[in-house]
């Protein structure tokens, strides 16, 4: 059973690792990606499967989505880049994933955040909302995941302070990541269109005389 809230000092540096080497200003080849959908929420969307996401509430029935994905160019340790934002009644989620070229250890590193949809798509981008998950998928071995993890009825929340510098690192890269990609201004757009298409009805045919 994986232990996501406290990581062994071997997985906590595995992490470390792996986030020192996303590219902080990494050079993209022209070949892009944009995105937009709804999906029914009566499993987890496919697009947030490569994150690793949890699975959204139950009780909403739809979550729209825009998934946006670079290349990397040739020489980089990463192949693509992969951005994916979904909102749903309850829930907004934000989710990077970078995989690697050549997998060897490492298949993937995937950064997660989430926020209440009490506040708009826009205002959650224009805001750096802090890391909630760092998750590596590893080449035949079982993935590496930290997460937040808070107080329950069983027991208060565990000490996590050792685990900040990952967390903060983590927001950085999605942050950094968030600007490199245009994410605040193609986002609230293209869930605008999710809207609007889901908003326009057909327009009832002509009756013939």
């Amino acid at each position: 059973m994986l232990n996501v809230c406290t990581p062994s000092p071997e997985e906590k540096q595995e992490i470390a690792s792996a986030l020192a080497k996303v590219p902080k200003q990494p050079l993209f080849s022209p070949d892009f990606e944009i995105a937009r959908g709804r999906s029914t929420l009566e499993q987890s969307p496919d697009f947030l499967q490569p994150a690793g996401s949890k699975p959204a509430s139950s009780d909403s029935a739809t979550a729209n989505w825009v998934r946006m994905r670079r290349e990397f160019s040739v020489q980089a340790l990463f192949s693509t880049v992969q951005y994916s934002f979904s909102v749903d009644s309850k829930n907004m989620v934000e989710t990077l994933v970078l995989r690697v070229r050549d997998p060897k250890d490492l298949l993937q590193v995937s950064i997660e955040d989430s926020a209440s949809s009490v506040t708009t798509p826009a205002a959650m981008l224009a805001t750096n909302t802090p890391a909630s998950r760092i998750k590596l998928e590893r080449f035949g071995k079982s993935s590496v995941v930290l997460a937040r993890c808070f107080a329950t009825a069983e027991g208060p929340a565990p000490d996590q302070s050792a685990y900040e510098p990952l967390f903060q690192s983590a927001s950085g890269i999605v942050a950094n990541y968030r600007a490199l990609l245009g994410a605040q201004h193609t986002v609230p757009d293209e869930l605008a269109r999710v809207a609007g298409t889901a908003r326009s009805k057909p327009k009832p045919s002509a009756k013939k005389k």
